[in-house]
């Protein structure tokens, strides 16, 4: 049997799947990992073993993590490729865990959020050949107290450290645990930052809040610190991630501490912009619409999760609101700023829709001209109130909506974007070579679209924020010209 003895061993490639926060729990893997020794690479054919954060949340995330682990199972029987092993973590391991490692006995080790700690002397037990018991899923919302204000003196916690030496390491003290070295696997000028873990809202759709756990805020000073490290390491706009923003502090005995926060940091050095994501719009209060539309550095953008328009559906989606909350929600953020982006996802099909909910959909779309909208069909999820639910609607029926509504949602999606031209915008540039040089306006988030700049090639580098003004369009993307500073501000 092959022993774990040389440094040529002990090098690691952690393959990201799923959202900015698997992006988060992906660096923190990586820099516990090297903190321990490993040596990080990015390609898994030339790594020992391959780490793969899954993501659990919908069928096409979980099948593209399926097929992402088989794929990278083949490399151990690729004489070209060093792979000795291929190890699943992230939420498709905890949500599944042993059930997943008995479907797929390709993969080494199917290892929950519990198993970090320990996973420098997992890896090592699965490269000497040796067996890692998989994990035992459980309802997380079980392991900290029910009350939000009880959870803090639950959850381990330690000083954040301090940068090591030039090797990209961000010291972080998750919420999650205690605290850990995240490294940075990319060098893009914008990094998620987490605010919180966790969600205890109970979405009759969703599954998310059983593998994730129950909702705790990381200290302000925590993420501070993490913000201000990201900063030094050449990020310019912190994507600030959790499951649910506007939740935060209510752990911390302070419903205003995302509108304390902001200002904090976006004061930053080194930070050019701060971008919150993932709001429920029944918990945007006018405050904090204040605070990210009136602070300087707070880019104007709400990321709010309307899911549907019609009350009934809401109802039976277990959330709250409707068309004429909504709208006056839509409304109250334009007249702040007009320039404001605002996007949502939106649930068709669910079980009971009528064509009279889609009709209200519909209409809502066409009233709130939202920046962008992302259209899913619904599907059950394993262990969810929803997949018990009567009024199941016909796949082909289901197919039929989304196609509808995706159509409507591209129209008005083009009308929102021209509506821009003339605008003043600031650039954040992402990719600058001799294709040209692109990057995001303040409403734009990661995966909002993008805008070219009509300069030269080499004119603006990766990481410049550029004043510019909108001229045309490409597609849906923005075309807009640079501004003379290419610096000032709009």
């Amino acid at each position: 049997m092959r022993t774990l003895t040389t440094m040529s061993d002990r090098t690691v490639a952690v393959v990201r799947l799923g959202c900015a926060r698997n992006d988060v729990d992906s660096e923190e893997i990586a820099g516990r990992l090297q903190a321990e020794g490993w040596r990080l690479v990015a390609d898994p054919a030339a790594a020992a073993v391959a780490v793969v954060n899954t993501c659990g949340f919908i069928e096409a995330a979980k099948q593209d993590s399926i097929d992402t682990l088989l794929e990278l199972a083949d490399l151990k029987a690729d004489a070209a490729a060093r792979t000795r092993a291929v190890v699943a973590v992230g939420c498709l391991a905890e949500r599944y865990g042993r059930d997943l490692a008995a479907e797929m006995t390709e993969v080494d080790a199917v290892l929950g959020f519990d198993s970090y700690d320990d996973l420098t002397s997992h890896l090592r037990t699965v490269l000497d050949g040796g067996s890692v018991a998989a994990h035992v899923p459980a309802d997380r919302r079980t392991l900290l107290p029910i009350s939000p204000v009880a959870r803090p003196a639950a959850v381990r916690r330690g000083p954040v450290g301090g940068n090591g030496p030039g090797d990209g390491a961000v010291p972080t003290g998750p919420a999650s645990g205690p605290p850990r070295l995240r490294t940075r696997l990319d060098d893009r000028p914008w990094a998620p930052l987490k605010l919180a873990s966790g969600c205890d809202r109970r979405c009759s759709f969703c599954a998310i809040p059983s593998f994730r756990g129950a909702f705790v805020s990381r200290p302000p000073e925590e993420v501070l610190a993490e913000a201000r490290v990201l900063a030094g390491l050449g990020v310019r706009e912190a994507f600030c991630v959790s499951e649910n923003t506007t939740s935060y502090g209510k752990d911390l005995g302070d419903l205003r501490a995302l509108e304390a926060l902001l200002p904090r940091l976006a004061a930053v050095d080194g930070l050019d912009r701060v971008r919150l994501s993932y709001l429920q719009p029944a918990e945007v209060r006018p405050g904090l619409v204040a605070a990210i539309t009136d602070t300087e550095g707070v880019a104007p953008y709400f990321d709010l999760s309307f899911q549907h328009a019609s009350p009934t559906v809401l109802r039976r989606m277990r959330r709250f609101g409707g068309t004429g909350p909504f709208l006056d929600l839509v409304e109250r953020i334009r007249a702040r700023r007009p320039e404001a982006g605002i996007r949502s996802n939106v649930i068709v099909g669910f079980p009971g829709e009528t064509e009279a909910d889609v009709a209200e959909l519909r209409a809502f779309l066409e009233a709130a001209r939202l920046d962008v909208v992302g259209v899913f069909g619904y599907s059950d999820e394993d262990g969810t109130e929803a997949a018990g639910l009567d009024g199941h609607l016909p796949a082909d029926e289901v197919a039929a909506r989304v196609a509808d509504l995706s159509g409507l949602a591209a129209e008005l999606l083009a009308q929102r974007a021209e509506d821009r031209e003339g605008e003043r915008v600031r650039v954040l540039v992402e990719q600058s070579d001799a294709e040209g040089t692109w990057g995001r306006a303040d409403h734009q988030g990661p995966d909002d679209g993008a805008t070219r700049l009509a300069a030269p090639p080499g004119t603006h580098g990766v990481g410049d924020l550029v004043a510019a003004v909108v001229t045309g369009l490409d597609g849906t993307d923005l075309v807009a010209r640079p501004l003379v500073p290419a610096a000032a501000a709009p």
